[in-house]
């Protein structure tokens, strides 16, 4: 077997390259791999270069690591390409979520949907088509797997315009696979689950313990021990009403539906104590606490590193998918079902037609095979229709550079229309293109 080549293309975000940089070195069939890193960030580039090989010695890994800023020499030959970048940094991020907030839209999170996911997505797209164009060029039979929010438009987006093979992840379905199964004390080897919808908003249709229906046992947990229902508070009360458990925290979630955030209240009630983040605060007060001393901060978490770096080195593999799915593709072609963001040709019956969807997708050898889920219950194909459809118009808004798609888009968003009249929702929407207009080029004809 040839030597195998790992581009990560946004290689900055330290803890999460070391953690797959470590997995994929755990299979025998990659213990010899180049492992190429880029990054437009040189200081961030050289911490990610000193952990890989960091692991690579701990390891005593036959492996080699490269450091590039450079594109092209990153991706040049790959087999696999991992994608994790951030588009516009922390001014872009800022007028993300700022700009709603003065329209009564509270964000906890705002990289996956609404005005603030749809703008991110504006600035981004034209970067990762960048990047295709590039992985078309010099490593065209690529497996491209995409961990850049948000995950939905992006894919959706660049499917739409390759034949390379491109899936996005979201470590969201395992982890909340992992969560339940905490709650009614099931050990993850004897769960088995399907789980189709949205990325971010993508519901468990079976969670089963040794073959036999778990969610009674889950409704238990959540109504009768206080401290998990205050865990996710959200989540838990999407559970109760609609029946089916959902992907990813409290905090997203609070973001795509109608029912949390548009008043005071509620965020007091539902949002500020059991969201999984820190604790329930927006990302505007948790950005402003990371910004009051943004020296201390950087040295805190140089100090963390060189602490890790410096310590014993955990090489046991984990649970994200990347690492697998290479293995199952071009390794040692072990069979791997993971969800995946794909587009929806005849996968989920009652979602729109080409939209993305997360559903169980099968690696073997030479291929990627999204399966077929059939229709969703009633209930939560409605609730997904509508987020999926407003990421269908801002994809084509993007394309086109029409301005009039991507405020319809936020229009019809769920929190949007539940909390803004249509005159504010265009006044809003205006105003997000004047403070990003740097970030979009498609939008250039715009004053």
């Amino acid at each position: 077997m040839s030597r195998k080549k790992f581009a990560f293309i946004g290689s900055g975000s330290v803890v999460f390259t070391r953690n797959l940089v470590r997995d994929i070195l755990t299979f025998p069939a990659f213990e010899d791999c180049e492992i190429a890193l880029m990054d437009i960030n040189p200081d961030n580039l050289e911490l990610s270069r000193r952990a890989a090989e960091r692991i690579v010695a701990a390891g005593n890994y036959p492996a080699t690591v490269t450091a590039t800023t450079d594109r092209v020499e990153a991706l040049k030959d790959a087999d696999g390409v991992l994608i994790t970048i951030q588009v516009g940094g922390f001014e872009a991020a800022v007028a993300d979520v700022a700009i709603p907030k003065e329209y009564g839209i509270s964000m906890n999170v705002g990289d996956t949907r609404g005005p603030s996911g749809i703008f991110r997505f504006l600035r981004t797209l034209p970067v990762m088509l960048d990047i295709l164009k590039d992985i078309e060029r010099y490593c065209p039979d690529a497996i491209v797997l995409n961990y850049t929010n948000p995950m939905a438009m992006l894919c959706r987006a660049m499917q739409s315009v390759s034949e390379v093979t491109i899936n996005g992840l979201c470590h969201s379905v395992q982890g909340t696979a992992e969560m339940l199964a905490r709650w009614i004390g099931a050990p993850m080897d004897e769960i088995t689950y399907t789980c189709a919808g949205i990325n971010h908003q993508a519901h468990y249709l079976e969670f089963k313990w040794n073959g036999k229906d778990a969610y009674p046992l889950i409704r238990k947990a959540i109504t009768e021990r206080e401290e998990i229902y205050n865990e996710e508070q959200v989540r838990n009360e999407m559970f109760l009403h609609l029946g089916y458990y959902v992907t990813e925290s409290s905090g997203h979630n609070s973001e795509y539906n109608p029912w949390f955030r548009k008043r005071p209240d509620l965020i007091e009630k539902y949002c500020t104590h059991g969201t999984g983040w820190n604790p329930g605060l927006d990302i505007m007060e948790r950005r402003e606490k990371s910004m009051t001393d943004a020296k201390a901060y950087e040295n805190r978490r140089i100090t963390e590193f060189n602490k890790w770096i410096e310590g014993e080195i955990d090489l046991n593999r984990g649970t994200e998918y990347a690492a697998y799915i290479f293995n199952a593709v071009f390794g040692d072609n072990e069979m791997f079902e993971f969800n995946g963001n794909v587009r929806n040709f005849g996968l989920i019956d009652n979602l729109p037609e080409g939209c993305c969807v997360e559903v169980p997708v099968l690696a073997s050898k030479g291929r990627l095979r999204p399966l077929h889920v059939g229709p969703l219950p009633p209930q939560l194909a409605i609730l997904n229709q509508i987020n999926a459809s407003c990421e269908e118009l801002a994809v084509e808004g993007a394309f086109e550079g029409d301005p009039e798609k991507i405020y319809h888009a936020c229009l019809y968003d769920p929190l949007t229309s539940a909390v803004c009249s249509m005159r504010e929702v265009k006044e809003m929407v205006d105003r997000m293109f004047a403070a990003q207009a740097k970030w979009l080029p498609q939008f250039k004809h715009l004053k």
